[in-house]
C-alpha cells in the first residue's frame, strides 16, 4: 500500500529521532555527516541512506517519504506498516482493542463511549501522578497532560484506538548516572503508571472473585481510583472485552514487559461496586460541619489538640474527630465550656469505621441565636 495515501501533514508526524532510531534497529549505522543538517547511514547489504537531524527543511516530507520506501523495500514490508512503526518509535503508544467489531468498525455511540472512556482513563492516571486518592477532582494540570495525547492510525482486523504520547526524548544518563531514568518525561511516567494500575485492577478483580475481601485495600497506591474504575466501566458498557497494551518508545527502553491486560463485561459490576466504595470512603473536600464539642484531648509538650465534634454527616448524627492547631483548639475548649456550637471546615473522610476531618480549621463559634437558626 502506498504511503502517498497519508499526505504531507501525516509525513511530518515522523520525527528525525524516529528515523534514525528505526534505521539503527533495522541494521544501518551512522557513517558520517552530509552537509549541515543530515547524516549518512550504511549497513551490510543495505542501500546508503541520508537521514536529516531536523525537520526544518523545505523538503522534509519528501525525504520522509523516500526513507519509508527504502525501509519498506529493505525489510520486505508494506509502507503503511513502516509508517506505523515510525510514528511510535519515539512515542509511547497505548492500544485499546475492543470486541464485537464488525469488519473493523463499531456503532457510533459505542465508539464515543470508547473514546470518552479512554480519555477518562488517562485523566484518572494523570491525577494519580502527584498523589494517591480514592477519588479525584480533575484539575488543569491533569487536563493539560492528557491534551497532549493524539489519536493514532486505526489498524486492520479489529477496532483499535491508539493513543500516542508526544515525542519522548532519549535518556541522558550521564547527567544523573546513579538514578534510574531521573529525567523521564511525564508522558512516560503516565504510561508506566497506567499499566501498573491496570495490572493491579486485573489482579484485584480475580482475587476478589476468589474470596479475598482485601484485594483492593492498597490499590490506590498504584493509581487505582473510582475515576479509573468508572472509565473501564464506561467502555465495558458497550463492548464485551477490552484489551489494553503499551508499546514503549524504542528510543527510551522500558524494562517492563510488554503485556496485554484484558477486562470483560462480567468485570463491570465489580468495578462499579469498587468505585462506589471508594467514593464513600474518600475525603469530601471543603466541607463545613457545625456541632457541639464532645471530647477534648491535649498531650503535654504538644501545641495541637484533638476534639470530637457531635454533628450530622449525610443527614445522620455522627462523631467526627479533628486535630486542631493551638489557636483553634483553645477556641474549641472555650466553646466546650460555654456549651456553644462551633463550625469546622476541612476534608471529611473515614479512618476505619470512624469519621475524621482532615486539614481542619475552626471557622467560628456560633452565638445562641445562630445556633438556633442552624438547628
Amino acid at each position: 500500500m502506498s504511503i502517498n495515501l497519508y499526505g504531507r501533514n501525516t509525513l511530518l508526524d515522523v520525527s528525525p529521532t524516529a528515523l534514525s532510531a528505526y534505521a539503527r534497529t533495522a541494521g544501518w549505522e551512522k557513517h558520517g555527516t552530509y552537509r549541515t543538517h543530515s547524516d549518512i547511514y550504511v549497513g551490510e547489504g543495505l542501500p546508503e541512506i541520508i537521514i536529516p537531524r531536523t525537520e526544518h527543511l523545505g523538503d522534509y516530507a519528501s525525504v520522509v517519504e523516500r526513507l519509508i520506501k527504502s525501509f519498506a523495500r529493505a525489510g520486505h514490508q508494506e509502507e503503511t506498516s513502516v509508517y506505523r512503526s515510525l510514528v511510535t518509535t519515539d512515542r509511547d503508544a497505548i492500544r485499546l482493542r475492543v470486541g464485537e467489531s464488525e469488519e473493523g468498525s463499531v456503532k457510533l455511540n459505542k465508539g464515543v463511549n470508547l473514546i470518552q472512556g479512554a480519555r477518562d482513563m488517562l485523566l484518572a492516571i494523570a491525577c494519580s501522578l502527584d498523589k494517591s486518592n480514592e477519588v479525584y477532582r480533575v484539575g488543569p494540570k491533569a487536563t493539560e497532560i492528557v491534551s497532549r495525547f493524539r489519536l493514532g492510525q486505526t489498524e486492520r482486523g479489529s477496532f483499535v484506538v491508539t493513543l500516542l504520547t508526544t515525542i519522548i526524548p532519549p535518556p541522558i544518563p550521564s547527567l544523573f548516572p546513579d538514578q534510574p531514568d531521573p529525567d523521564a518525561p511525564v508522558e512516560r511516567r503516565l504510561t508506566t503508571r497506567l499499566m501498573e494500575a491496570l495490572t493491579v485492577v486485573r489482579t484485584a478483580v480475580e482475587q476478589t472473585v476468589s474470596g479475598d475481601e482485601d484485594a483492593f485495600r492498597d490499590a490506590t497506591k498504584s493509581g487505582v481510583s473510582a475515576n479509573l474504575c468508572d472509565a473501564l466501566d464506561k467502555i465495558l458498557s458497550s463492548f464485551s472485552t477490552l484489551d489494553v497494551s503499551v508499546s514503549w518508545a524504542q528510543i527510551r527502553p522500558n524494562t517492563r514487559p510488554n503485556r496485554t491486560i484484558r477486562f470483560g463485561v462480567k468485570d463491570a459490576p465489580l468495578l462499579q461496586h469498587v468505585a462506589q466504595i471508594f467514593r464513600e470512603h474518600a475525603p469530601q473536600p471543603d466541607i463545613e460541619l457545625s456541632g457541639h464539642v464532645q471530647l477534648l484531648r491535649h498531650r503535654e509538650n504538644e501545641e495541637d489538640g484533638t476534639i470530637r465534634l457531635n454533628t450530622f454527616v449525610n443527614e445522620k448524627q455522627h462523631s467526627v474527630t479533628a486535630l486542631l492547631e493551638r489557636q483553634d483548639y483553645e477556641q474549641a475548649v472555650q466553646a466546650h465550656r460555654e456549651k456553644a456550637m462551633v463550625v469546622l471546615s476541612g476534608d471529611l473522610g473515614r479512618m476505619g469505621q470512624r469519621w475524621r476531618l482532615w486539614n481542619p480549621s475552626l471557622k467560628r463559634v456560633l452565638s445562641q441565636e445562630e445556633a438556633d437558626i442552624d438547628n
